[in-house]
């Protein structure tokens, strides 16, 4: 895969669909969110010391399902703009209505993608 962040004519994603492993997700999140790695790092670091933790896989699948999703995201362009836009709004809302205008914009968007990833 290259590094870089070239968008597809036609409004189709950035990169196929990953699988849902750490590496692939990891090298899928280079290609479309490099600035996200150290997140995606720590997150991973994360969800295993928890697994060992708790003597569970659920941190470690919680971990991928969250990546597999964020990425789906990233994938497509314009949908990450959007995505991240209201995110930020959210964040700089100056009512508590204004902000969960924004994150339920941002909620169905996360929604939409993660279905998605289960659908395969």
């Amino acid at each position: 895969m290259s590094l870089q962040h070239t968008e597809v004519t036609g409004g189709g994603p950035l990169i196929p669909r990953p699988e849902r492993t750490p590496g692939a997700l990891r090298a899928a999140c280079a290609v479309v969110a490099p600035q996200l790695l150290a997140a995606y790092d720590q997150a991973k670091d994360q969800a295993l010391a928890e697994a060992v933790e708790h003597g569970s896989l659920k941190p470690v699948h919680a971990y991928l399902d969250h990546w597999a999703t964020l990425i789906d995201i990233e994938r497509h362009p314009e949908t990450a703009r959007t995505y991240h836009r209201a995110e930020y709004l959210a964040h700089v809302a100056t009512t508590p209505e204004e902000a969960r205008e924004h994150l339920a914009t941002a909620s169905t968007i996360y929604r939409a993608a993660a279905k998605a990833v289960h659908a395969g």
